[in-house]
Order: C-alpha cells, then sequence, then structure tokens
C-alpha cells in the first residue's frame, strides 16, 4: 500500500533552519498540520502554504503534540481560520484561556516574548477538540491514533500515522545529517520515570519512521528510542553528581551547557548546527527542568 505523502514545513523560527518543523499531510478537502508553530513563524508557514499551492483557509486540522509555544502558539490563529484544533485533555483549557501560559513563558523570557514566539491567541472552544488516549482520528481518507506520552509534558501526545509516529518532544531533538540525540528536559513537568514509560510505549508501536517536531523524518525509529533512553539515563546520572552539591542555579546551568556543548563538539556539530539545537532545546531550560525534577520527584 503506498504511502501518504508527509511533508515537512520548515518554519524558519528565528530565522534558522531545521529548528521547528510543521508536518503537512493532504486529504480529500483539506490539508491536516501537525503542530502550528508559534505566532511569530506564522509568516514563514504562510509562504511555506503558498509554495504548496495552499493558504492556511485549507488548513481543516491542526493536531497538536503538547501546548508549548514552540508547538501550538499559533493554533488560535488557525482557528479563526476555520481550523479545529485537536489536543491533549490536560492541555486543552489552556488552549481557551492562555493567559497562565503566557504568564509563565513571560517570566522566563520577558521582553523577548513577542519577538521569540509572537501572538498566542485563545483557541475558538467552537474550534477545539480534545482527544482521548488511543483515540483514531478520522479525517477524511486520512487515520490517526493518539498516544499518551508523558515525561517531557503531562499533556503530551505522539501521534501514529501508518507507518510514521509524530513525536513532537518526547521523541527528542534530532537535526539531519548527524546521529546524535538531544533530550529537551524544561520545566515544570519533565519525569524521567514517566518519560522511559513513553518509550517503550512508542517502541510498541512499531513504527517504521519517527517524525520528531525538531527536526524531520526518519527511518531508524528504533536508534532514536535507543538514543532517548541513553539521554534521559547520562542525565539522569549527571544529576546524582551535580545536585547533591545543591550548586546555585546559575552555576547549574553553567556546568549542564558546558557539558552538553562538549558532547557536541566530540562529534563535529558545526556552529549553525550546535545554533539550531539550541534554538530547538535550550540548555538553560533543561537545566532548570532537572533541578526541579530532582527537588520535586527524585527528593519527594
Amino acid at each position: 500500500m503506498a504511502k501518504t505523502p508527509v511533508t515537512p514545513l520548515d518554519l524558519n523560527f528565528q530565522g534558522r533552519p531545521l529548528a521547528i518543523a510543521s508536518y503537512l499531510i493532504r486529504h480529500s478537502t483539506g490539508v491536516v498540520l501537525v503542530e502550528s508553530g508559534p505566532g511569530s513563524t506564522l509568516p514563514a508557514l504562510e509562504a511555506a502554504l503558498a509554495k504548496e499551492g495552499l493558504s492556511p483557509r485549507d488548513v481543516t486540522h491542526v493536531l497538536l503534540t503538547h501546548i508549548h509555544l514552540d508547538h501550538a502558539g499559533a493554533a488560535g490563529w488557525f482557528s479563526r481560520q476555520g481550523a479545529e484544533i485537536l489536543v491533549h485533555p490536560v492541555g486543552a483549557p489552556h488552549m481557551l484561556q492562555p493567559e497562565k501560559l503566557i504568564a509563565s513563558a513571560t517570566r522566563i523570557y520577558g521582553d523577548r516574548m513577542q519577538s521569540l514566539w509572537g501572538e498566542f491567541l485563545p483557541v475558538e472552544e467552537s474550534r477545539l477538540r480534545v482527544v482521548a488516549d488511543g483515540e483514531e482520528i478520522v479525517i477524511g481518507n486520512l487515520r490517526f491514533v493518539a498516544v499518551d506520552t508523558p515525561g517531557h509534558a503531562e499533556h503530551h501526545y505522539a501521534y501514529l500515522f501508518e507507518d510514521l509516529l509524530f513525536s513532537g518532544d518526547v521523541g527528542g531533538v534530532r537535526i539531519p545529517g548527524y546521529s546524535y540525540l538531544r533530550v529537551p528536559m524544561p520545566p515544570p513537568e519533565l519525569h524521567i520515570e514517566r518519560w522511559r514509560e513513553s518509550v517503550t510505549r512508542m517502541r510498541s508501536l512499531h513504527p517504521a519512521r519517527i517524525a520528531p517536531t525538531h527536526f524531520g523524518i526518519f527511518d531508524d525509529p528504533d536508534w532514536q528510542f535507543t538514543a532517548i533512553e541513553e539521554g534521559l539515563n547520562s542525565a539522569e546520572r549527571w544529576l546524582e553528581q551535580v545536585m547533591p552539591n545543591d550548586p546555585p542555579a546559575e552555576e547549574m546551568r553553567h556546568s549542564f551547557t558546558e557539558w552538553m556543548e562538549l558532547q557536541g563538539r566530540e562529534i563535529g556539530l558545526t556552529p549553525e548546527v550546535t545554533q539550531a539545537y539550541e534554538l530547538a532545546n535550550p540548555l538553560g531550560m533543561s537545566a532548570d527542568g532537572l533541578a526541579r525534577y530532582w527537588k520535586k520527584v527524585r527528593m519527594a
């Protein structure tokens, strides 16, 4: 049986390629997007749609893996163009009323909020669809299955489509051309044990291909699942060495960044690719997530 074409659209986040993808799939009466990207990349997304002979009005459905700004920030805008927005039940209230989500992000990003993420409009209630774990999503001739995959966030779904798994962030950050993966571990919901369970569940689906939002479609999901597990294991070992000394936050961010950048240099990442990894997965954020996990989960 022929595979349905899936087109990665590069959203050129902050003017850089390979940082954030939205995936386009055509059906009988329009197109589906997996991820809307942030509001700041709407011009790039509209341009990418135009190259495909499409406009935002052709987008009938947007499947969100989770509600972080780089994945879901433009969903409200798409709902106003007529698209139905599909989301995890834990994330749904924040898509209708994003004020807390925006306030939390503003505490982190401050006056960079607008330039990084753009406008985050609420999703119109009539256009929001809450999806259950294991639910089959039927859109024209397309079939997706939502797979609850916490660890990166409690409101995270992967979506199985034919032999392809859209893995959001629980599938890691991976730039084409390198056998290298980083595990994005931001606060406040990082949970390493649940993440391992999610990897086990994704493995059990036996996908032939995997598509993380950061970035691209790969045909070696088993390698990727193993790399995620190794990344979680090494981060946990690092924590166990560092956290007993209770380092200040800034010292921990510096130490974690140095450790991860050394890994990148050892495998020969170019400065451009290093920048793409940093845009997709800010290392200081992962250090903060690990510190919170240690205090709230490991030391609880």
